[in-house]
């Protein structure tokens, strides 16, 4: 049965066009699936990592980010936001996109540092025509690479038969990305790993296209390039925030570092997974890789790197929880920390880690909390750098966009005096509101906050 399904999920793969690469990357998943791989990491099996370089420590890396080119994933769509279109076309703040002020901050830096710091996209099918019609407006940004590259896309599995789902009403939800760890293969399957290299480029910064926090720094460049560090990870020390977050831990049997997501712990270690005092260093998705290095290890391995496996269940359809159960084989980018010897983590402040997953997030990043710099730097003021306020708004309300935005027509209120601003029911928020401390708001029917009121405790 098992052999069938993967004959079949390689033949749909081709089919579809899908690279040799990513049909062989797909296979070895399968393959340690049936094969019984252990894909959980139990907490006896770990241990606390300590003694953390910090970046503040780091001496200064005068000209180093020329050695450097910006990797960041563009694969996904604002479908937690009820959108259908890339999430880095939402506009973040200031009247600027996620994307607008990505290519801001690379065109300001190769301008003050007279660099070419190149930036690549890592697109999916879905995002791939909305994002370059988005970076037509920016010809300036063009060198001699591409501006983007595929992930690729592998087949859902029926739950029960390990074989590709069928689903005729949508077929296109017969497939999913394989989560980010494809970065890698993507980029060298797409001929711009090697494209870089002949460039003279040896390393890469990769980050998420929704933190603006990820911008490319020249300490970490030199300091990659002075201790010779083939994969390191900028982690931040962890908050209650954090506690469902990945995890870096040291396994006990040979001393590697390794990322340890939700879905890769089992069942009775969800309440250790979630102590992130001890735990204390959580991944932000900001990864810097040698590209030697990683053009040496997937020449090793036929062009996979073997990551640690995720088995995602969902049902084929995620709007409807009654659709056929499926699994997706996924793997994280950041679990790339155990496939090289050596690697390192960085401890980072909050200022570089300021991801927006929901609308919640989305109210923090637009208000008076953050800045936006000339050189379209997002950074917390001064007394807000270590300590950023809560966000928890009804779901019911606002987790669309569409809604969300038309309960704050002028705009978000000052959460630069908040710690937490709760809203259960439908409240909409008048021009200039200020929230401070602790504010919770109970509505059972529409409720309109007028201009200018103090919202405190």
């Amino acid at each position: 049965m098992t052999s069938r399904g993967l004959e079949r999920a390689q033949q749909k793969m081709r089919a579809a066009g899908q690279p040799d690469g990513a049909i062989r990357s797909f296979s070895f998943a399968y393959e340690r699936l049936v094969g019984g791989a252990q894909t959980l990491l139990a907490s006896s099996e770990l241990e606390p990592v300590r003694d953390v370089t910090e970046l503040d420590a780091l001496p200064a890396g005068d000209g180093a980010l020329a050695a450097v080119a910006v990797i960041k994933l563009n694969g996904g769509l604002a479908t937690t936001m009820g959108l259908r279109s890339p999430k880095s076309l939402v506009q973040a703040r200031d009247g600027r996109s996620f994307l607008d002020i990505i290519v801001a901050q690379t065109l300001a830096l190769r301008g003050q540092l007279e660099i070419r710091l190149p930036l690549l996209l890592m697109d999916s099918e879905a995002t791939q025509d909305d994002t370059l019609r988005a970076l037509a407006g920016y010809p300036e940004l063009s060198q001699d690479l591409p501006v983007d590259f595929l992930q690729s896309m592998v087949p859902k599995l029926a739950a029960d038969e390990l074989e590709p789902i069928s689903w005729p009403s949508e077929p296109a939800l017969e497939w999913c990305p394989p989560g980010h760890g494809d970065v890698y293969g993507a980029l060298a399957r797409s001929g711009g790993l090697a494209r870089l290299v002949e460039l003279g480029f040896r390393y890469a910064m990769i980050a998420n296209a929704d933190n603006l926090g990820a911008t490319p720094d020249e300490r970490i460049a030199a300091y990659m390039a002075r201790e010779q560090i083939p994969f390191l990870m900028e982690v931040v020390e962890g908050t209650a925030a954090d506690r469902k977050g990945g995890h870096i831990a040291r396994r006990l049997t040979d001393g590697t570092l390794v990322l340890r997501e939700t879905a890769q712990t089992p069942p009775e270690d969800q309440e250790s997974f979630r102590d992130y005092r001890r735990w204390r260093y959580y991944n932000t998705n900001n990864l810097w890789v040698d590209l030697r290095a990683l053009a040496d290890t997937l020449a090793q391995h036929d062009g996979v790197l073997e990551l640690p496996l995720i088995v995602n269940p969902k049902t084929v359809d995620p709007r409807d929880s009654s659709s056929p159960r499926v699994i997706q084989l996924e793997s994280a980018m950041g679990a790339a920390i155990s496939s090289f010897a050596g690697a390192r983590i960085l401890r980072v402040p909050r200022s570089r880690f300021i991801p927006v997953k929901t609308t919640d997030d989305l109210l923090v990043l637009r208000s008076d909390v953050y800045g936006l710099s000339n050189a379209a730097l997002v950074e917390p003021v001064a007394s807000r750098a270590e300590d950023l306020p809560l966000a928890e708004l009804d779901p019911e309300h606002y987790r669309l966009l569409d809604d969300f935005e038309a309960r704050f027509p002028d705009g978000p209120p000052s959460l630069v005096a908040a710690q937490r601003l709760s809203v259960h029911g439908d409240v909409t928020f008048g021009r200039g509101v200020v929230v401070q401390g602790v504010v919770e708001l109970e509505a059972s029917e529409p409720l309109r906050i007028e201009d200018g009121a103090v919202l405190a405790g």
